[in-house]
């Protein structure tokens, strides 16, 4: 007998109440599951959608561990979570997904580079430091040759904690961390792959996308689906991706980031255990978006049908530069006449340069339609302060 969660007592607990928990939370309303949400700032989007909202520290022992004994599951929109709160609450018997172990892996991106290389996955050749400071002796001794990827090995996200070094200059500036250098890859594309899996080992891939680039800000600007790929990579990034949902075991949605080299050979880049920014699409453009199939894998519930309906772009909407203050959304009305637009606002209240304020999305029966609209859309509007 499957547990019933639809109108009942049952209460899912969410860490993290920012756009990811929002839009997670149109599926439980639609599902009428109760949900308890805690983030750490009193204006977040999630507040208004929930059933409880609790402020409190997401990286607080204390806090992370009482929010997680009032709910029956717990899950996540963001993973810099306290793990050792979730582990507790695993122990004392309450639900947590994805697991804590996933979370510890993930975390930490050197740690997250070691588990592809333990289980023969694919991935850019790199090394760890205990500090930044390191790197220099590393050079000195021919460990390391520049160009090389430097990456924070915690809480980095959305281009930060990322940076490309080219020269002894481009060192000056670095956090002095523990992190990692990767060989700095010529790849063809960067694509990405959602995995869903559930309790009873069920998984599904949705369809690869391409992830185009904003070259400043280093924070997708566009995500396309399908992807303008060969399908002999587009079956060779799903089977990667199937492969380290399998062996990571998680629960819930993982997002892997991969790149396609010159020679068509796929690496892993980094993943996510949650619903992610390269599958914002699925909302207008598949069967199950990436929301309702989080909710529906920790549930244990069957998983949805993963295919699109149609072609789907994503543009991300990031505050202007030179813009700080209470946000406007510029020239919204002229971006509604076109067929087949949807705009979402996060409800994130100050804008600051490059800070995502919502996304669009452009649905077309041809992708390179799609795709040419998607441009019309990012020159048209724009998120400016009073």
């Amino acid at each position: 007998m499957s547990k019933n969660y639809f109108s009942s007592d049952f209460k899912l607990g969410i860490l993290g109440g920012g756009q990811l928990g929002k839009m997670l939370l149109y599926e439980t309303r639609k599902f009428d599951i109760y949900t308890r949400v805690m983030d750490s700032s009193n204006e977040a989007p999630c507040r208004i959608s929930c059933n409880e909202f609790i402020q409190g520290d997401l990286l607080d022992f204390d806090a992370v561990y009482r929010f997680g004994k009032e709910v029956d599951l717990l899950t996540i929109e963001i993973e810099n979570v306290n793990v050792e709160a979730l582990e507790k609450l695993e122990e004392e018997g309450i639900t947590v997904y994805p697991q804590s172990h996933v979370l510890r892996t993930i975390q930490n991106k050197a740690r997250q580079k070691l588990f592809y290389v333990d289980h023969n996955l694919p991935t850019a050749p790199f090394s760890r430091f205990a500090y930044s400071s390191e790197i220099k002796e590393s050079i000195a001794h021919g460990g390391l040759s520049f160009p090389f990827v430097w990456k924070s090995a915690q809480f980095g996200y959305d281009g930060k904690g990322v940076k490309i070094v080219r020269s002894g200059k481009d060192l000056e500036d670095l956090p002095n961390v523990e992190c990692i250098t990767e060989e700095l890859i010529d790849f063809e594309n960067e694509l990405a792959v959602i995995v869903a899996r559930n309790p009873a080992g069920e998984e599904k891939a949705y369809p690869v996308v391409e992830m185009e680039f904003h070259p400043e800000a280093n924070q997708v600007e566009y995500v396309i689906c399908p992807a303008r790929i060969p399908e002999s990579v587009a079956k060779k990034a799903q089977e990667i991706a199937l492969q380290v949902s399998e062996e990571l075991q998680h629960v819930g949605l993982l997002a892997v980031e991969m790149f396609q080299t010159r020679d068509n050979k796929i690496l892993i880049n980094e993943m996510a255990p949650r619903p992610h920014n390269s599958g914002h699409y699925s909302i207008e453009a598949s069967y199950t978006n990436q929301f309702e199939q989080h909710i529906r894998a920790i549930l244990d519930l069957p998983l949805g049908n993963t295919e699109s309906k149609v072609a789907g772009i994503m543009v991300n909407l990031v505050g202007e530069e030179g813009h700080t203050g209470e946000a406007v959304y510029q020239n919204i009305e002229d971006i509604l006449k076109i067929e087949g637009v949807v705009p979402h606002i996060y409800g994130k209240k100050e804008t600051r340069p490059f800070r995502k304020m919502g996304h669009v999305t452009i649905v077309n029966p041809d992708v390179d339609k799609a795709r040419e609209l998607a441009e019309t859309v990012k020159k048209k509007i724009r998120v400016i302060s009073n």
